[in-house]
């Protein structure tokens, strides 16, 4: 059993920055692969950015330039680095991993707003 506890939201001004992150349990972090997704009110959720086993990082063409994935193996530990927010950013963000079976955490709330 994996269990994903995401933390680090808020809310931000535009142009301004937040760093989320994601911190796993119950197997071997360095082993999987992570995911981020975001869910805006009344919207579907949709793939923000991913980090491999193998530190190979993928984004959404609208983030891209903007957000930066990183992990940090020795605190099973998996970020987002989020900067230039705009409000079309805000939503929930979710981390996501797969290990046998589909896992997801709760989630944490960014809202960019003036």
């Amino acid at each position: 059993q994996v269990q994903l506890v995401e933390s680090g939201g808020g809310s931000v001004q535009p142009g301004g920055s937040l760093r989320i992150s994601c911190t796993a349990s119950g197997t071997t972090f360095n082993a999987l692969s992570l995911k981020w997704y975001r869910q805006a009110p009344g919207k579907e959720r949709e793939f923000v950015s991913s980090i491999s086993d193998l530190w190979r990082e993928r984004y959404v063409d609208s983030v891209k330039g903007r957000f930066t994935v990183s992990r940090d193996n020795g605190q099973n530990t998996v970020f987002l680095q989020m900067k230039d927010l705009k409000p079309e950013d805000t939503g929930m963000y979710f981390c996501n991993t797969y290990f046998k079976q589909e896992y997801w955490g709760p989630g944490t709330q960014v809202t960019v707003s003036s």
